[in-house]
């Protein structure tokens, strides 16, 4: 596999809902399964920053720093004594037509494209970050306020469980999937002070995840984030 984009992923907030895993069997991909977490299925409603995008090593731009949100769920793929585990997008979310075209159309994925905005203030003793984007003329928003240290993951929590899975798997039709991969380093988490949610998601994402307008998180993380690479 070759890298054909890099880009620096910063402020990774991640909302964490559990799901009933019958919502997402029709977007499941072929030869993948559902990974669960301590018995149960998880949805996260992922906001964080793009910026420097490259395409095969060539900057791209005017349109290589941009807010990305998007609704994701995990699953795995064995073969032989190997497991990866992997996150399928039930749809991503950017401000620009082209970012979409070419990530749509070079790894056909499910981007779609809306106005976006952040605002991120560091000042005080903790720091505070608020994603916004909007769909049928509302501004939709993921908010967190969070402590500046950073540390690294404990092995087996359910942090790592979110953040590390570093396969991508697409369902191109019922019998063919996509694969791809994810590089970069275990990311640092710091603590959630506070968060904010306004999101509709059966607008968003469609009737099958309406359930998730009454559903509280079970849990709100934000991670460092770093460079990351897709093969």
């Amino acid at each position: 596999m070759a890298i054909f984009l890099k880009a620096n992923w910063e402020n990774i907030i991640m909302a964490n809902y559990e799901i009933d895993p019958e919502i997402l069997e029709p977007f499941l991909p072929k030869g993948v399964h559902l990974d669960l977490f301590d018995g149960k299925c998880y949805v996260s409603l992922v906001g964080f920053m793009f910026k420097n995008t490259k395409l095969f090593t060539i900057p791209i731009p005017f349109f290589g720093t941009f807010e990305e949100v998007n609704l994701r769920f995990y699953v795995y793929r064995k073969i032989g004594n190997e497991i990866r585990r992997g996150v399928v997008f039930i749809d991503e979310t950017v401000p620009f037509p082209i970012v979409a075209w070419m990530a749509n159309k070079l790894y056909n994925e499910h981007y779609t494209v809306v106005p976006t905005k952040h605002q991120i203030n560091n000042k005080g003793k903790h720091q505070k970050i608020k994603f916004e984007w909007k769909t049928n003329k509302k501004w939709n928003s993921i908010f967190v306020e969070n402590s500046k240290e950073s540390k690294m993951m404990i092995e087996g929590s359910f942090e790592q469980f979110i953040y590390e899975h570093y396969y991508g798997y697409t369902k191109i039709d019922e019998n063919k999937t996509e694969e791809y991969k994810l590089q970069h380093p275990s990311w640092k988490t710091s603590e959630v002070i506070d968060y904010k949610i306004d999101c509709d998601f059966e607008a968003m994402y469609g009737k099958a995840f309406s359930v998730l307008n009454y559903t509280k998180p079970e849990a709100v993380f934000i991670a460092e984030g770093s460079v990351v690479a897709i093969e």
